[in-house]
């Protein structure tokens, strides 16, 4: 027996033990265990620590770009800047030209799939018939010294070994000769750069981006990234200070991130004076470069070479665009701290509608943005036209949208628009707020298309906009499949993509903004985490506790289950009971034989549930509380007063089910029998002690006729056939309820 009450002890000490070593996963608890913990780099009210370091890269290149052969080459010398507390025998490189190589590991893996309906561009996509040369070839590694230096490639990254360890707080600079064959955009699927040819005129527009040898990021959480470039996830990079020659034909036109350094000798003075003009120009762009120029300009191709010189300061890439065929637009954005010149390029194939949008929808973006997170700090924001794309780099972005023999509908010019917001907006999500794309992409695209549809809304109202019912059908789907928001970019499911970076975490900002937190605290709250971490690398850690921080609300709920689950909004409104209270003195059996309600002694309801309030209401009969029920206390309540207050109010008891497991707020609308209607707003903390079913209680001068939730869809209810009471009544006939109340 003794034996048998030790074995029984020590399995009770086993269970509780391992219990307590088990997180509980209420959707109320803290993610403390699902984030990073804070640290002296990375504080836990999500601001960056005292002891919070980054690298730097700084680079000076001198490229030629070959139109002859589609080629580009270069040489660049890169001073690395360890600012580290470790040592470093090794550097990593990313090479993402490589990416397009055939035999990659990426080769063929985002459409798979042979019908027997098949165009030739998805079978190129398919089996790349058509082979065509990609990747670098490495020349030389040399160090300061101009010493070889060891590299390893793998893919997409290079492991370059440093002849002497590079010590932390001290820098290195070694140089890399390179080239590339440029790819046809045409060719392969997901074209982020290469080039666009057009047969007509035999000419070409050139976009080079991820085109130079560059720095993989050394943080402080896991060492190196140098998770390889499989297309989807997109670029972790350091900031640095660039200085770039760029050798290109004559005759050709180059947009860049940077200011240009040699206007003398690549613009014409007539190009010159309309650029000086642009830049008091707030109302409306300048041509720099006109239509007819440009026409011109086709016609005939230069011989020779002229370089064009750009530097830029604290950025964290480089990118640049080169043809004969462009327009010129340029137009001043007055901000409050600065202004910027906002610039559109274009092939004529653009016109009219790239000379009537794009500098403008550049501007609207500077200024929306701006308002929302800090100013925009460069000295250009650089819209390119091209074909099937909207890609981003630090003051430049490639953006579709094309109108076919100068027509375009109104669906595409709103894609156009919104391409061109979307991108130029990336220059604050992640361009300066430097998130790691590659292992979080919902961290540049969820916020910035926060904002960009934030700036369509404001901008642009007429346009359709991202809102919570925009997320109802993949928040519907099979969760077999489904993943949740915090999930790497590159294991995505293609499908979901979309859906799962760009628009759930818009729509989970929005519910924040509009319906959680408030618009002015979360405003607040948004641009504390933009300054916080401009030009430096948040993780999303640093996000949620500034979030919570910022606005001194419990938001574990939201995170945990919108961004680490696959759970949906689904509240039924299952019951709502309706009582009422009479005098003491009144003849109750009277009032219950009326109602037509069997009411017990407990005044409960014996009656099969109700479906609507044809009934009428339950009748509660209130009693004078009991000395012993106020315990210790000597004061008691004046109950005659209650009921007077009480007495023919309408009661009603809400019961309210939690069925697709996201925990919301609760909004009900009550509708009166005499057409008016009130708003209640429960907060989420209303699900805390019981997640799958409420009730409450609320008392109201007028008689309802019917209750609804969420009746402004602000929280993605993914079934909004149980969110009233009572369930028979249609839109229709409650809609000409309301209008022969009204006379209408």
């Amino acid at each position: 027996m003794r034996h048998l009450y030790l074995t029984l002890i020590s399995f009770l000490i086993i269970t509780i033990t391992q219990a307590q070593n088990q997180p509980w996963q209420g959707k109320f608890e803290p993610i403390d265990q699902m984030i990073a913990p804070p640290n002296t780099y990375r504080t836990a009210s999500g601001a960056p620590g005292k002891d919070y370091w980054q690298q730097q890269a700084n680079y000076k290149i001198k490229v030629i770009l070959n139109e002859k052969n589609n080629t580009i080459s270069g040489e660049e010398t890169i001073t690395y800047f360890n600012n580290s507390p470790d040592d470093l025998s090794y550097l990593w490189l990313q090479l993402e030209q490589n990416v397009n190589k055939k035999g990659n590991e990426d080769f063929g893996s985002f459409s798979n799939n042979i019908k027997d309906s098949i165009t030739t561009r998805q079978m190129q996509f398919l089996t790349r018939t058509i082979d065509f040369p990609a990747g670098y070839s490495i020349k030389s590694i040399q160090d300061s010294d101009g010493k070889n230096m060891k590299s390893m490639v793998n893919n997409t990254m290079m492991k370059v070994a440093l002849n002497t360890v590079l010590k932390s707080g001290t820098s290195t600079s070694f140089s890399i000769a390179w080239s590339y064959p440029i790819t046809d955009r045409s060719m392969y699927l997901l074209s982020r750069e290469g080039y666009e040819y057009f047969p007509e005129d035999d000419n070409t527009v050139y976009l080079i981006a991820h085109w130079f040898p560059r720095m993989a990021v050394y943080n402080d959480t896991e060492g190196w990234q140098n998770k390889q470039f499989q297309k989807l996830g997109e670029f972790a990079l350091e900031f640095g200070d660039y200085e770039v020659e760029i050798t290109v034909p004559e005759d050709h036109i180059v947009a860049a991130t940077g200011t240009l350094q040699n206007s003398d000798a690549v613009l014409t003075k007539t190009q010159r004076s309309r650029l000086e003009n642009a830049k008091k120009s707030f109302q409306e762009p300048v041509m720099i470069i006109t239509r007819e120029e440009a026409l011109t300009n086709e016609k005939n191709k230069a011989s020779k070479q002229k370089t064009w010189k750009f530097n830029a300061t604290n950025v964290r890439d480089f990118a640049f665009a080169s043809s004969r065929k462009f327009i010129w637009d340029a137009q001043a954005v007055k901000l409050p701290t600065n202004t910027v010149m906002a610039m559109s390029f274009y092939p004529s194939e653009g016109l009219p509608v790239w000379k009537e949008e794009s500098t403008k929808a550049v501007k609207h973006a500077l200024e929306v943005y701006s308002e929302a997170t800090f100013d925009y700090p460069y000295p250009v924001a650089i819209s390119v036209n091209t074909s099937n794309i909207g890609m981003e780099f630090p003051m430049i972005s490639f953006n579709g949208g094309r109108p076919k023999n100068g027509k375009i509908s109104d669906a595409a010019k709103q894609s156009m628009i919104g391409t061109i917001i979307h991108e130029v907006g990336h220059n604050w999500f992640p361009m300066i707020v430097s998130s790691d794309e590659r292992k979080w992409m919902w961290m540049d695209e969820g916020l910035n298309t926060f904002l960009h549809q934030r700036t369509v809304a404001e901008r642009y109202p007429s346009f359709n906009s991202t809102t919570p019912k925009s997320i109802v059908p993949f928040m519907s789907g099979d969760k077999n499949i489904l993943r949740p928001i915090m999930t790497t970019s590159d294991t995505e499911l293609l499908n979901q993509f979309g859906n799962n970076f760009y628009i759930k975490p818009t729509v989970g900002l929005q519910m924040l903004r509009n319906s959680i937190i408030g618009k002015e605290l979360f405003d607040e709250a948004f641009k504390e985490y933009a300054n916080r971490w401009k030009y430096k690398h948040p993780n999303p850690s640093d996000l949620f506790r500034t979030l919570e921080d910022a606005t001194a609300t419990n938001l574990n709920w939201f995170l945990r289950g919108w961004f680490f689950t696959t759970d949906h909004v689904d509240m039924e409104l299952s019951e709502v009971k309706w009582f009422k209270v009479y005098e003491k003195d009144s003849n109750i059996e009277d009032q219950n034989k009326r109602k037509k309600v069997k009411i017990t002694a407990q005044g409960k309801n014996t009656n099969s549930e109700a479906k609507d309030f044809s009934n009428g209401p339950e009748v509660i009969t209130m009693t004078t509380t009991p000395d012993n029920a106020y315990g210790e206390f000597l004061s008691r309540l004046n109950d005659t007063e209650i009921r007077k207050q009480l007495v023919d109010k309408n009661i009603y008891e809400v019961t309210i089910k939690n069925i697709g497991g996201l925990v919301m707020p609760v909004t009900i609308e009550w509708v009166y029998t005499d057409g008016s209607t009130e708003i209640d707003r429960l907060p989420a903390e209303i699900w805390r002690t019981n997640e799958y079913e409420i009730k409450k209680t609320f008392i109201k001068a007028k008689e309802v006729r019917k209750v609804n939730l969420d009746p402004n869809f602000e929280f993605a209810d993914t079934d909004t056939t149980n969110d009233s009471f009572p369930k028979e009544e249609t839109k229709s006939e409650f809609e000409n309820f309301k209008n022969k109340k009204t006379g209408k």
